[in-house]
């Protein structure tokens, strides 16, 4: 089954930070909503709620980020809309205002994308991903023409994170089944080993193509740092910061 999309409601006085994470997010599958100012952002509420807020502290006009979560937090039809602070404030004490108010997290906006993603599966997944997961198109080796690892074939991944990916094939191996997969991305190519986990045919899944989702087994650590960094570039490509 495919999630559902949720919507994310980003408050900035800056242009360049709406975009930036706006931008970050909806590749993220992810529906965002940008707002200027705490007053637009309350309208919002009022016919809209989103999934989550996420806030700058200092915002035009006389109402800031502060004063916007202590409004959601004290009205009965919103107090129960989680609440990020991403801010560039750097003092302690307003962070503790915002936390003793009720704030669902505080980060500095040098915050890595897999840190928030993390946070905000948290927030509002039943059963939250622990990885970033991208879109794309590369090519998997699958099988080493062994007993055990199977036929070698060369595929193409459809969805890659650091915990694994989805592999489109015509011929995907028995569920929990264990494999060598070899990845070809920018910065190299990974070389690790996964288990099956599921299997879809034609116009089945998510994805309605037909494949199998892998879960890494055995991986090296210089390896799933080449995963983040590629999917932090892919991310994150064409957009300033």
């Amino acid at each position: 089954m495919a999630r559902e999309v949720r919507t994310l409601l980003i408050v900035d006085n800056s242009a360049t930070t709406l975009f930036y994470w706006g931008m970050l997010l909806k590749r993220l599958e992810y529906k965002v909503v940008s707002k200027r100012n705490a007053a637009d952002a309350l309208k919002v509420l009022e016919t809209d709620q989103p999934s989550v807020v996420m806030t700058e502290v200092t915002l035009s006009g006389t109402d800031g980020g502060v004063a916007l979560l202590k409004e959601i937090k004290g009205a009965p039809r919103f107090k129960d809309i989680p609440v990020v602070m991403l801010t560039s404030v750097m003092d302690p004490d307003v962070k503790a205002d915002c936390e003793r108010s009720g704030c669902a997290a505080w980060f500095n906006k040098d915050v890595e994308p897999d840190t928030l993603y993390q946070k905000l599966q948290e927030l509002v997944e039943s059963t939250p991903r622990q990885h970033i997961r991208l879109s794309t198109s590369v090519k998997v080796i699958v099988g080493d023409d062994t007993a055990i690892g199977g036929s070698a074939r060369t595929e193409y991944a459809s969805a890659i994170s650091e915990g694994g990916l989805y592999v489109r094939t015509q011929y995907p191996q028995p569920q929990n089944a264990l494999t060598p997969v070899r990845i070809q991305l920018d910065g190299g190519e990974v070389r690790a080993k996964a288990v099956v986990l599921y299997s879809y045919a034609k116009n089945e899944g998510p994805y309605q193509e037909p494949g199998m989702g892998l879960k890494f087994e055995e991986i090296s650590d210089q390896d799933r740092r080449l995963i983040r960094q590629f999917i932090r570039e892919h991310l994150t490509r064409g957009i300033a910061h």
